[in-house]
């Protein structure tokens, strides 16, 4: 149970409703992070641009790169909800999901390409608190993936940070996503299903 409780669709304005129908088309049903954020409009809308405009940008790193880098952040902080949506969306991409269980071993894991291996204990260096990130591991990374990569890698590791950790704070947690047995946020409440 989160901390704030969603917000069911029948106490929110009609942005919201009009952002939870987007959400069910694109995901199969609302992600619990936009219904208790949902409680301030202002800031779901802003974390709604913000997330659409990271996708969009992102073209530079193999998808492989960025999803196993963001998906070690949700795992090092402990984000369930984070682990359980980036598993999904890597499932989507046609990523090898199975990799994900020797996350904790990916140093000598076979299972991941030296580029990986950095971009994980980059993602690593900069969860640590404080930040533990050397130059020589960013000139290394940029030898890898060029600048322009060196800063998708580093914005979409320090999304992932604001994300886990405020999902977390929030007690958001999985929602099945990565099993297709999704449940609906405000379900608990005896709620209805999104008006049409």
């Amino acid at each position: 149970m989160t901390r704030i409780a969603p917000l069911a669709p029948n106490e929110a304005g009609s942005i919201v409703r009009l952002t939870y129908r987007f959400a069910t088309r694109r995901f199969g049903e609302v992600p619990e992070p936009f219904a208790v954020l949902a409680h301030n409009s202002k800031v779901l809308a802003a974390a709604g641009v913000a997330e659409m405009a990271a996708e969009k940008a992102s073209t530079i790193l193999p998808a492989t790169v960025r999803e196993l880098a963001v998906y070690r952040v949700a795992w090092t902080v402990g984000c369930s909800w984070c682990v359980d949506f980036g598993s999904m969306l890597m499932r989507l991409d046609g990523l090898d999901l199975d990799r994900l269980e020797h996350i904790a071993e990916y140093a000598t894991s076979p299972l991941y390409s030296d580029d990986e291996r950095a971009a994980i204990a980059y993602a690593d260096a900069m969860t640590a608190t404080p930040t533990t990130v050397t130059d020589e591991q960013v000139d290394d990374l940029v030898r890898r993936f060029g600048k322009d990569g060196v800063v998708e890698l580093t914005f979409q590791i320090g999304l992932e940070n604001q994300r886990a950790r405020m999902y977390s704070a929030l007690g958001i947690v999985d929602q099945g996503f990565s099993t297709d047995a999704c449940r609906v946020p405000w379900a608990e409440a005896s709620e209805g299903p999104v008006p049409s």
